[in-house]
């Protein structure tokens, strides 16, 4: 597995801890996170590995996917906000194939737990938006 190197199963952490990278998203990058982001929230975790990119889907199962989202998402209570503290366009990451991919970096605040930082990326996959990653401190 590629990225098998990338994945970590801890509970606060899931999938592709990222760096910071230099340019503005596309619009429909945007809204691919945010629609990826809202199956989250809501607990639509298999939803939300359906959506994912099939780089994403070679790395875990729908189950485990299921199983680590929870165990991360569930101790944190309800998102209270989300905002975006940056969002920038990478055409390779690490250990990753050459492709365009936008990094967003969300600061959240949840019920259970307030500060807590969301990054979230997103490869372009046949012209459409999906995701490959997630990570949260």
């Amino acid at each position: 597995m590629m990225f098998k190197h990338l994945l970590s199963i801890s509970p606060m952490v899931l999938l592709l801890s990222i760096t910071a990278f230099a340019h503005a998203e596309p619009p429909t990058a945007r809204a691919a996170v945010t629609a990826w982001l809202k199956d989250l929230d809501a607990q639509r975790y298999a939803a939300s590995w359906d959506a994912a990119a099939p780089m994403f889907k070679a790395q875990v199962s729908q189950a485990q996917w299921q199983k680590m989202a929870a165990k991360a998402r569930q101790p944190l209570g309800a998102l209270v906000s989300r905002e975006l503290t940056a969002a920038e366009y990478k055409s390779a990451l690490p250990g990753a194939p050459a492709a365009d991919y936008v990094v967003f970096v969300f600061t959240a605040d949840y019920t259970e737990r307030s500060g807590t930082t969301e990054t979230v990326t997103v490869m372009l996959v046949d012209g459409i938006w999906r995701g490959v990653g997630y990570f949260i401190r």
